[in-house]
């Protein structure tokens, strides 16, 4: 395998060459974590989809299998204040779907949604001490981010503009992000809510590596050795990648949003708030066309998921993914179906022969 010389992103990531497993809360596994990282990247597991007891449980199995560095992501938004005239505006646009499938829209609806990054979260940090440990919707608070270092963790978060690029290295990240509007999942954004104004991922790169000093991490759209490749030859130290690791048989999806996934083409997914109350992007269904894909009604992020969680595994029993947030990003139709330790290897080694045999850039 040819190397990337790149040293100072591959001893701050701790990897052999610098492709990331993008966290997909849902469908990322401790199988795809350990593959990636056992293969020389660096895989993510997702918090966002655990509890803390589920999450030391993860840790711990993927802990006593590899010991090479890992990422452990989270959520660091802020838990919205109670709004029941918007719940009640939601659930009122729900109802005729709750009607259509059996169920009684007057049912109450609890349920805890993605649980952001706090004090029980840190102390899991603290137990395992991973290599990495990266943030989405900007970063939690200060005092929790110096504990995260103190426990010797390297510090990434996404930006999807220059500005919050440049927001996250006055506040300590070592190393950014740059999510260009082009991913699948949700959009990392945290300083703007305006999704008319986000940029693309080879617009974003070289201006975002041209704002910071810290390295930068390219993700959207990326889904290939080729894109990869363009990547590193716009100045990014290392390339995260989300959509492609959907195909591996290590990802945990239901179904349907593999069929999805299987029918998906370039211009089949959309920027979407219906889901969650967060701007995610995913393959359009039948939510996103009645309903949005963005809606004013949609309540904060993620309260709105609480509310559909009936109706989405009620649609899914009976094979219908109306309902469901079938989550991708626009170069999915570049990927190849291979197995996470393949798949992290050869996006690699493709980059390097498209760069040209032995001409891995070189920075100092």
């Amino acid at each position: 395998m040819r190397t990337w010389h790149d040293r100072r992103i591959l001893d701050l990531l701790g990897v052999e060459i610098p492709v990331i497993q993008a966290p997909m809360a849902g469908a990322t596994t401790a199988e795809m974590v350990i593959a990636a990282s056992e293969a020389g990247g660096l895989g993510s597991l997702p918090s966002a989809q655990y509890s803390v007891h589920q999450l030391h449980e993860a840790l711990s199995q993927i802990t006593a299998r590899t010991t090479r560095s890992i990422n452990v992501n989270f959520f660091s938004h802020v838990k919205p204040d109670a709004d029941p005239a918007g719940q009640m505006r939601w659930r009122a646009l729900l109802a005729p779907y709750f009607v259509e499938l059996g169920l009684d829209p007057a049912v109450p609806i609890s349920g805890p949604g993605r649980a952001p990054f706090d004090n029980e979260f840190c102390e899991v940090v603290e137990e395992f001490r991973p290599k990495v440990v990266s943030f989405h919707f900007g970063l939690p608070d200060r005092r929790l981010v110096d504990r995260v270092k103190a426990a010797g963790a390297k510090v990434l978060s996404s930006a999807t503009t220059v500005a919050e690029a440049v927001w996250l290295e006055a506040h300590g990240v070592d190393a950014v992000i740059a999510m260009g509007f082009e991913a699948g999942g949700h959009r990392g954004n945290f300083l703007t809510q305006d999704m008319t104004t986000q940029v693309g991922t080879m617009a974003l790169i070289p201006q975002v590596v041209d704002a910071v000093k810290v390295p930068v991490i390219a993700a959207g759209g990326i889904a290939d050795g080729r894109g990869v490749a363009a990547a590193l030859m716009l100045g990014a130290s290392a390339v995260q990648i989300g959509s492609a690791y959907l195909l591996t048989p290590e990802a945990k999806i239901p179904d349907l949003h593999a069929d999805a996934l299987g029918r998906a083409g370039d211009a089949s997914t959309a920027i979407t708030n219906v889901f969650t109350g967060r701007p995610a992007r995913g393959v359009v269904n039948r939510l996103m066309r009645e309903l949005g894909p963005l809606s004013d009604v949609a309540p904060a992020f993620p309260t709105a998921g609480v509310a559909l969680a009936a109706i989405r595994a009620r649609a899914e029993e009976e094979g219908r993914d109306d309902f469901t947030n079938l989550w991708a990003g626009q170069a999915l139709g570049l990927a190849r179906r291979l197995p996470s330790a393949e798949l992290t290897v050869k996006l690699f080694e493709d980059a390097m022969a498209a760069l040209g045999a032995g001409s891995a850039i070189r920075r100092l």
